[in-house]
């Protein structure tokens, strides 16, 4: 197989300029045999490897003495400020209603006038907050840094409390925490290798920039448990306070650090503690924190910090709610006091955060009004920042959100109405085709009703509950092992009455197994964590493994995310500053999270101690912001690049085509089955082969300077071409 490979890209490679449509032809008849002899050559894939760390370049702990230096282009960028939405949306839910950007035009403006607003930028899979705040950090998709199942998971434990063969737990905690001490002892933020996770202060704080975290995932405290203890110790005064009143500890230590240079005046302070990050490349000595609003609000703020409304923040407001004015206040503080490089999160404004609580339908009353708010809060923001001198001309801004919605309700009562002007209204509670609400499903009980057979006492089983349920059944079984087909063959056949339609649905839209999952970069290096199978749900319906009835309308929560859908997926990634083009609205560029990370340290000349998985942004930077190495591959770095992402990223084209091969594999015959995860084994191993030689022509030219050759582009894309076209024809057809 390997030998039959490197024929065909051989033969590319001395043909690659000028290739005539019969040439392509060949070619690709060349791969699509060697595809087709799968089975028999299955043990000649080439292995899959750990990235590659960029070359060793000196690391020097930034000194007492030492100032923020950052590598921009002309010295410009002086600070940075990210700013990740929790589900806030570009695009608009009802087609009379404006979108939340829309309605906040002071933050939609400041991009549009300031640099570049992308449309046509994505989420990772399992689209939810943690996996894609995380990717976007760190660049790297969650087979790298532990959490592709989120916002919780489960880790196969046979001695669980509940009996059912795994242990479930959040994955939100401190970026050095562990899952379980004695059952799954692994780090949470977790590498392919098995390591801590690197983190993503660290290129900031070696070149002397202090760094804020402001209720983003797992930069502070998240939790008063294992948290508190990881950082301030067992028996700690801290650790006392939390066993005394959580709520109370929460509002001390929880959501808020400042991750300091070496020796910084910042976190000189007495409440102080050491940054430890124990598998750091490079090593991470001498580096101090501050943790929670307790220790960081005498530094940014000794008066006292109020909202951007004048409102006095007495303690960090909690993750599920914490407003525009809230996370800004806390941003403008940072910066305004020796934290240049802010990383902050803001809660969604589709959902009352206050009693009731509730989700709105688009264009409700309160939905309107906590944009409103929030365009406010944007306005004083900008304002403040300008009077601070902190503005396009010095400042990097990124601003994008974890993941869009599908919003599971039914029309507005008052079909004309566009929410601004005219309120829209819905039928309130779970009757009715204009309700609000999640369809909230016991799972269980549907699977015993389409197969009898099932044991659920002899053979238990938990999900992650969610849209895209996460199977778990009790004793790891093989992929391949009796029950496991067994369930997920059920799993496809799943149908429900709609509540709100009447319509008969088909719940299951996808299936993946471990085989799927790993082309999907969802494996981890925790075995543990590798469930049996994920199903990714219509999203119109929330599954548990409990309720009665079994199908009910939940109007608590209506905008669902986790799975595969245009809407989920596709969300938006703006940009501002120093060496940004000012292209305003566009869509040209394929983008998701994993590209954030590469784009941003390019633009301020740094560099991570690992190889991310996404790609610098060049089509939307200034020329001379570009590196020379990106630079002077013209139009191939480009090319080159969008084939690397069609290929790689989980809801690119050849992620998409994948997962309706294997739903027909895990919902077929034992053939089918059979044929059909040997055709993906072998796609992914030439995947991954493949993206990883896109990818080193890419971060050499990115962040080492070095031209990619005209003809080794060329190759490249013409092999990725040929690979997604493979993909693709398999897909037509054996999809259903």
């Amino acid at each position: 197989m390997r030998q039959i490979f490197s024929t065909v890209v051989r033969f590319a490679r001395n043909h690659s300029r000028g290739l005539a449509a019969g040439i392509r032809k060949a070619v690709a008849t060349g791969v699509s045999f060697a595809f087709a002899i799968a089975p028999a050559a299955s043990g000649l894939l080439p292995a899959s490897a750990e990235a590659k760390a960029p070359p060793a370049r000196p690391q020097a702990q930034a000194s007492a003495a030492s100032q923020c230096t950052l590598q921009s282009a002309q010295g410009a960028i002086k600070h940075v400020i990210y700013i990740q939405f929790d589900n806030v949306h570009l695009t608009r839910d009802n087609p009379n209603v404006p979108s939340d950007l829309e309605q906040m035009p002071h933050l939609l403006n400041f991009f549009l006038n300031n640099g570049t607003v992308s449309s046509n930028h994505h989420t990772p899979l399992i689209a939810h907050t943690a996996d894609d705040i995380i990717t976007s950090l760190t660049g790297v998709y969650g087979e790298r840094h532990g959490q592709p199942v989120a916002n919780s998971f489960n880790y196969f434990n046979p001695a669980s409390s509940d009996g059912l063969g795994s242990s479930f737990t959040t994955s939100f905690t401190y970026w050095t925490d562990v899952v379980d001490p004695v059952a799954d002892p692994t780090f949470n933020m977790l590498t392919a290798s098995g390591k801590n996770a690197p983190a993503p202060w660290v290129p900031f704080t070696r070149a002397g920039c202090n760094v804020g975290a402001v209720s983003i995932a797992n930069m502070e405290l998240e939790n008063t448990r294992a948290d508190i203890t990881t950082v301030f110790g067992v028996g700690s005064p801290e650790a006392i306070e939390a066993a005394a009143s959580s709520s109370q500890a929460t509002k001390d230590f929880v959501g808020i650090a400042i991750h300091c240079a070496a020796g910084n005046s910042v976190c000189a302070a007495g409440n102080n503690k050491p940054d430890v990050l124990p598998d750091e490349p490079g090593g991470y000595a001498g580096f101090s924190a501050l943790y929670g609003h307790k220790y960081v609000v005498p530094v940014i703020a000794p008066s006292g910090l109020n909202d951007l409304f004048g409102k006095p923040i007495t303690g960090f407001p909690g993750f599920g709610g914490i407003s525009a004015a809230q996370s800004l206040a806390y941003t403008a503080a940072m910066q305004e006091n020796g934290v240049p490089i802010t990383y902050s999160y803001i809660s969604d404004a589709h959902d009352s955060h206050s009693f009731p609580f509730r989700a709105f339908g688009p264009g409700e009353a309160g939905y309107v009004a906590q944009l409103a708010a929030y365009d406010s809060a944007f306005d004083k923001f900008f304002t403040r920042l300008t009077g601070d001198g902190i503005t396009p001309s010095n400042t990097l801004f990124i601003l994008t959100s974890d993941e869009n919605d599908h919003f599971a309700g039914g029309p507005p009562l008052n079909a004309a109405c566009d929410g601004v002007n005219t309120a829209c209204t819905y039928t309130p509670g779970t009757v009715g085709p204009s309700t609000v609400g999640e369809i909230l499903t016991n799972i269980q009980a549907l699977l015993g009703e389409e197969d009898p057979t099932l044991d659920f006492t002899k053979t238990p089983f938990d999900i992650h509950f969610d849209m895209a349920p996460v199977f778990y059944i009790s004793g790891q079984p093989a992929r391949d092992s009796a029950i496991a087909r067994q369930f997920e063959h059920d799993s496809a056949a799943l149908q429900a009455v709609n509540p709100r339609t009447g319509n008969v649905d088909q719940l299951t839209r996808y299936l993946a197994d471990p085989v799927e999952l790993k082309l999907l970069h969802m494996v981890t290096g925790d075995p543990l964590r590798t469930p049996t199978f994920v199903m990714f749900g219509d999203p119109d319906y929330f599954f548990q493994t409990f309720g009665s009835p079994n199908v009910v309308v939940n109007p608590g929560f209506a905008w669902n995310h986790g799975g595969v859908a245009p809407e989920i997926n596709n969300t938006y990634l703006a940009l501002a500053g120093p060496g940004v083009r000012n292209n305003g609205m566009t869509n040209t560029v394929w983008s998701d999270h994993t590209d954030i990370r590469p784009t941003l340290l390019s633009l301020v000349g740094l560099q991570d101690d690992y190889q991310s998985q996404g790609r610098v942004l060049a089509e939307d930077l200034q020329l001379g912001a570009l590196s020379p190495g990106v630079r002077n591959s013209g139009a191939g770095f480009e090319e080159l690049a969008q084939a690397y992402k069609r290929i790689n990223a989980p809801v690119g084209e050849l992620g998409l085509a994948s997962l309706k091969i294997s739903t027909a594999a895990l919902s077929g015959d034992e053939a089918t089955y059979n044929q059909l995860e040997n055709q993906l084994q072998l796609i992914t191993a030439f995947r991954n082969a493949l993206a990883a030689a896109m990818l080193d022509a890419l971060t050499k030219a990115e962040f080492e300077g070095q031209r990619i050759s005209g003809v080794e582009e060329q190759v490249l894309v013409l092999q990725a071409n040929i690979l997604i076209d493979y993909v693709k024809r398999l897909a037509s057809r054996v999809g259903r």
